[in-house]
């Protein structure tokens, strides 16, 4: 039996910084906002990282690093990235049983382009991960008490069937969707969410699916489909959460900024394993923090993760005040 299996991609990472990736704003980016390099130039790298990644492995680490029997189910390829992440979760203490190769298709791959400020953008191949079915879940092995869903590439079919799986076997939900998910409105997704412990997205994604922007007025909408943990995280700003009464808000920790690649998987599964191991939403929100905040201040999405238990005197460092009423 497992405590936790996370389900979601498994990526190969490289990450190349840049002094001459510049972040430019403009109406013809989408968001206004573009991160450019000059047209056929050679661009000088500062610094290039290899990593594994993927919302999967990258919560996994969390959970693993924290005690809590993991494992994961995902869809490498049948080559040599494949083989690398099958054998760094091995050697962190996370059960690789439940991934599957692909010999058709090569492992998910992304190039993630850094500012000297942190700000990224993401180039993804996703490959095998995209290519995800009910068919390659070992559905007898999937013994736990939660699962820790991430995108699944907007696979609502998939999705529906282990929502249901876990509803039949009384498994735990935390739901961190991606946009492929999110695109398929609330009217679709709100079956899903009403089955969920903890259901977490950033702001510009709850505004989206609620249809409102000023923070209280979302958690008023959404709130009502959460029976429990509603968060939703601001980046720099903080993160938010609900007790069905009051909207609390919670500061991150000035630091400096290397790398925001993995900083919400940290923040999702940091929160979950507080869940897990106190049933506590103070405890959870300010371990998620603490956990976040390491992972920006290194490069890659699965360093600067918290590698044991904080003390009381860390968790005392982050402040969370009551926002307003919903």
């Amino acid at each position: 039996m497992f405590d936790v299996i996370t389900i979601g991609s498994a990526t190969k990472d490289v990450f190349l910084v840049s002094k001459d990736f510049k972040i430019i704003k403009s109406d013809k980016f989408k968001g206004g906002v573009g991160e450019c390099f000059a047209y056929g130039a050679k661009i000088e790298l500062g610094d290039i990282y290899f990593d594994t990644g993927g919302g999967a492995t990258n919560a996994a680490y969390t959970f693993a690093n924290l005690g809590l029997n993991t494992s994961v189910v995902s869809k490498i390829g049948h080559d040599i990235y494949g083989m690398e992440i099958m054998s760094v979760l091995a050697d962190n203490n996370i059960n690789p049983s439940n991934l599957v190769a692909d010999k058709k298709h090569k492992t998910a791959y992304s190039t993630i382009l850094i500012t000297p400020g942190g700000d990224r953008t993401i180039l993804v191949y996703r490959g095998a991960s995209a290519n995800f079915s009910s068919s390659d879940f070992q559905w007898d092995k999937l013994k736990t008490k939660w699962f820790y869903i991430t995108s699944l590439a907007g696979n609502l079919s998939l999705l529906k069937k282990i929502f249901n799986f876990a509803k039949k076997n009384k498994i735990k939900i935390a739901w961190n969707p991606g946009s492929g998910e999110l695109k398929h409105g609330k009217a679709k997704l709100e079956p899903l969410i009403k089955q969920t412990t903890i259901f977490n997205i950033n702001k510009s994604e709850a505004a989206k699916l609620s249809g409102k922007k000023d923070i209280k007025k979302i958690f008023k909408v959404l709130d009502k489909l959460t029976p429990n943990y509603l968060v939703i995280t601001d980046g720099s700003k903080g993160a938010y959460l609900s007790d069905d009464i009051l909207i609390y808000k919670a500061d991150v920790l000035k630091a400096e900024v290397l790398n925001t690649t993995g900083a919400g998987d940290a923040f999702g599964s940091g929160f979950c394993a507080g869940i897990i191991l106190k049933s506590d939403w103070d405890y959870a929100l300010r371990l998620a923090i603490l956990n976040s905040s390491g992972v920006i201040q290194a490069m890659g999405a699965k360093h600067g993760l918290l590698e044991k238990l904080p003390l009381q005197k860390q968790l005392s460092k982050i402040d969370i005040n009551i926002y307003g009423k919903i």
